[in-house]
């Protein structure tokens, strides 16, 4: 059994939905298709596709064996073209975690053109703000923010992410100015889910710790914005969302004299993956992209 051959075929009718139109793009015979995923399956076990006379679909296995089987065809191929000669010409396919809202204002744009200078470049990027280990997961990238640390995972810091505890005129108008971080219980708070429930300082004597029960709990950033910008309540937002609604005036620091821990933008790598030219490329467009100023320092 060839199981690269199966895996490109695997791959080819996952696309098109369907096994004639795989046969055709991949210049064989139908029947050539049902035999390499009827070894597939038989090799995996389980059924990959659900069939019918109206549809063919992945099942939850065929989806998660999807992005495997990409990986493992465009090692193969890059192998080959190291082999041959071919390492300078960058091609194959990237699977990449990012956290929403940088996407959003700034990261989504980067990905973007990379693969416009990178045609032969092909991604998967999933939206997802909690902490992933990209070797349990299938990453070959994962951007982040918050705190995490796996083995066997390179961590390649981007660029420190200042954080700042805001609030609309609004608010304050009406309900007053907090002059110390206690005095956030009888404020209206407004919290990002993925930070958790307690909100940190840095005072003159140690750590200030205040446990949150918010009026809006969210793990999206840009309802977490819009909803500070209502003069909802007060909220800790990273630089990057709140830059500009502060140079109009928009928002206002609040506590400005308790610092808030800064986060770092971070890839992480699987150690698996670093020597992969594809990956190498994406790590340092990544850098260039973040360094010396990030996207939203750009004034």
């Amino acid at each position: 059994m060839d199981t690269i051959a199966n895996f490109r075929t695997f791959i080819a009718v996952a696309q098109a939905g369907s096994f004639s139109k795989a046969a055709r793009q991949l210049g064989i015979a139908a029947s050539v298709v049902t035999k390499r995923i009827d070894q597939l399956e038989w090799r995996a076990r389980t059924r990959l596709f659900e069939r019918s006379t109206r549809r063919l679909a992945l099942t939850d296995e065929g989806q998660r064996l999807l992005p495997a089987a990409r990986r493992i065809v465009h090692d193969v191929e890059d192998a080959f073209g190291s082999a041959l000669g071919h390492a300078h010409e960058l091609e194959g396919h990237l699977r990449i975690k990012v956290p929403t809202s940088l996407t959003a204002m700034c990261l989504g744009d980067a990905l973007g053109r990379f693969l416009e200078v990178h045609p032969k470049v092909s991604m998967d990027v999933v939206v997802i703000d909690r902490p992933v280990n990209p070797i349990q997961e299938g990453f070959d990238i994962v951007v982040g923010m918050l705190p995490a640390s796996y083995d066997g995972v390179l961590e390649a810091g981007l660029c420190p992410l200042p954080r700042m505890a805001v609030a609309a005129p609004s608010y304050l108008a009406a309900r007053g100015r907090p002059a110390h971080p206690t005095d956030l219980a009888r404020h209206a708070l407004l919290n990002f889910q993925p930070t958790g429930p307690v909100w940190t300082f840095q005072g003159p004597n140690g750590p200030i710790a205040v446990e949150v029960a918010p009026r809006l709990s969210t793990n999206d950033g840009h309802v977490l914005l819009n909803s500070v910008l209502r003069g909802n309540g007060i909220a800790i937002l990273s630089a990057y969302i709140v830059d500009g609604a502060l140079g109009r005036g928009e928002l206002v620091r609040v506590l400005e004299d308790f610092a808030i821990p800064e986060y770092w933008i971070r890839a992480l790598v699987p150690h698996s993956r670093t020597h992969l030219g594809r990956v190498q490329a994406l790590l340092s467009w990544l850098r260039d992209e973040f360094t010396p100023l990030p996207p939203w320092a750009r004034h």
